[in-house]
């Protein structure tokens, strides 16, 4: 009797090993971009809870994202700088957008409400160029009649590491300011010539908290979620615009997805009176030939949930969901190109 109890206890404990093992096995990871951050973790929570699949991201930044899947330590990447068409091809990757949202300049000024002060992108340029020192300088002053300026030092905050979100902003800088472009230039991880650096979107937040006096750069979320006091800026159509989701919707808007190179749409500086002036995408990469077929559809299973059911999310954190026809587009590709070692198709 005591022989027959203890075989049924150990065959319950090696089915909750098995149990376990499986469920671990089923777990996706992914690295890289930190401007997605907020909703991917609250897609990743939402989803364990419905399936039982876990997911592990690590908020590293774009430039180690891309570094882990070329690896392929990670089951997918993500960052907000779209690869060219050309690396892709070279790393057998496929490429695809998940999320959109908005990069916003934040402030720590005593007196300053979110929203209150307003920016061109020159004098944002001129700051980050360390030509603007003061925060009563009367570039600044001549854009903000009835906002109390201080006679105080500027200290800028920039990324420290590789960054999708640095990308859009210097794209932004870039394409705006003639300048800035050859001065500094657009890129993940540029040569700054004033300023400190913060690791991820939270670094920055966290420096600009911790600095009165300074101005900084994240992903709209972080500002909301940390109550710090973003700015409106001014658009290609010389419009002063706050942004939130109804201005990144207008941003993306004419995205003509279909027609670039691996969907790697760029939406900084777009035309149109509502738009926000650095809004942006935030893309997964794939291999294509998945060394296992399983993993490889549990993390397009888990974006393709995301696609259908997670749009409130999104909404809640001012993201915007992926449009319709682009996620047609997107599950078109996964079903062309992601393929298991013998070439039979993932998805």
């Amino acid at each position: 009797m005591r022989l027959n109890h203890l075989v049924k206890s150990a065959f319950v404990a090696a089915s909750a090993a098995m149990a376990l093992s499986s469920a671990m096995a089923a777990d996706i990871t992914g690295a890289g971009a930190t401007f997605p951050y907020p909703i991917y973790s609250k897609w990743a929570e939402t989803y364990k809870a419905s399936t039982g699949t876990g997911l592990n991201y690590q908020s590293i930044g774009s430039g180690g994202g891309i570094k882990q899947i070329k690896a392929k330590t990670v089951d997918f990447g993500a960052s907000d700088m779209p690869l060219k068409a050309e690396d892709l091809e070279a790393e057998g990757l496929l490429q695809f957008p998940a999320i959109m949202g908005g990069v916003v300049p934040i402030v720590n000024l005593d007196g300053v409400a979110p929203g209150q002060l307003k920016f061109t992108p020159e004098v944002i340029a001129a700051i980050y160029l360390g030509k603007i020192t003061k925060w009563n300088d009367p570039q600044i002053t001549a854009l903000n009649a009835g906002v109390k300026l201080p006679d105080s030092d500027i200290t800028v905050v920039h990324r420290s590491d590789g960054s999708g979100t640095t990308f859009l902003w210097t794209d932004f800088l870039s394409k705006t300011v003639p300048e800035f472009k050859e001065g500094v230039g657009a890129g993940t991880a540029v040569k700054w010539p004033t300023g400190v650096g913060g690791k991820g979107n939270e670094g920055v937040a966290a420096n600009v908290q911790r600095i009165r006096g300074s101005i900084g750069y994240v992903e709209y979320a972080y500002a909301k979620k940390n109550k710090m006091s973003h700015t409106q800026l001014k658009n290609s159509a010389g419009e002063f615009v706050q942004p939130d989701d109804a201005s990144f919707k207008a941003a993306a808007a004419g995205a003509e997805w279909a027609k670039a190179p691996g969907m790697g749409v760029v939406l900084t500086n777009q035309p149109g009176k509502a738009s926000w002036p650095i809004t942006g995408a935030s893309f997964i990469l794939v291999h294509k030939q998945q060394a296992s077929a399983e993993r490889g559809k549990e993390v397009l299973k888990f974006f393709d949930w995301a696609y259908k059911n997670g749009g409130e999310a999104a909404s809640e954190l001012d993201y915007v969901a992926m449009p319709a026809p682009v996620v047609k587009l997107v599950q078109d590709a996964w079903k062309a190109n992601v393929k298991d070692a013998s070439g039979k198709a993932v998805w």
